[in-house]
Parts: C-alpha cells; structure tokens; sequence
C-alpha cells in the first residue's frame, strides 16, 4: 500500500498517525481492547488487513492488548528496531507498513512463547457473528 503521509492524515486520527505512521506508543492500560473478550478478529486500523484472532489474545499484565500468535505469518512483518536505547522487535502491518507494537520472546506459557504487544489504537476489531 502506497500512500502519502498527507492522504493518511486525511483517514486517520491524529492519535492513530501517530502509532501507526510516527511509531509512539499509547499509554498503558488505556487501550480501548486491551480487555475486550468477545470473539473475533482484530484488524489493521489503517488498512483493514486481518491480523490477530481473539483464540491468541491473553492477558500478559503488560498494559497492552497481547497476542501469542498472528492469523496468518504473512501478516505481519517483524523487524529489529533499536529506537529509545534499545534493542526490540518490532510488529509491523505486512499489507500497508504501519506500527503495531512489538513482539517480546517472554510468553513463557503460550504456544511459541511469544508476546505480540499491540497498541489498541492500531487495531479495529471485528465481532463474530
């Protein structure tokens, strides 16, 4: 997906160009999924792409909706990022390039025991019918 900087000020909120285009981060435990346990799946909020089903979804303690898995591993790009002094990986929408958050390898208990830590503001969620 190729757009200008302009065209995604145009479809997103200043808050979400900021996550997703500007990679910041929302503050902890605000997220407006980060306890939603209905069933679905989670999308990408710039481009719709599916992402996350809520089967993978867990409540790490993080302040950040929590994920041990994607719905498809083309989904999302993972990519090392060493911004803030540190040395992270960071999940990244495979479709349009936006910010999700960042993958940790502390899932100890979880299949794979990764940590998909996701900015809700990223997401949109789509209930199952």
């Amino acid at each position: 997906m190729d757009k200008s900087d302009a065209a995604w000020k145009k479809v997103l909120t200043p808050e979400q160009y900021a996550v997703l285009r500007e990679k910041a981060t929302e503050t902890p435990f605000t997220g407006k999924f980060l306890h939603n346990k209905a069933d679905g799946m989670y999308v990408c909020a710039a481009c719709g792409a599916t992402l996350f089903s809520s089967d993978t979804k867990f409540d790490s303690g993080s302040g950040w909706p929590s994920f041990y898995d994607v719905v498809d591993k083309g989904a999302v790009t993972l990519q090392r990022d060493m911004s803030h002094g540190m040395d992270r990986v960071e999940a990244v929408c495979a479709n349009c390039g936006s910010h999700l958050g960042h993958v940790f390898n502390d899932a100890y208990d979880k299949p794979g025991g990764q940590r998909y830590c996701i900015n809700s503001i990223a997401l949109d969620f789509k209930e199952k019918q």
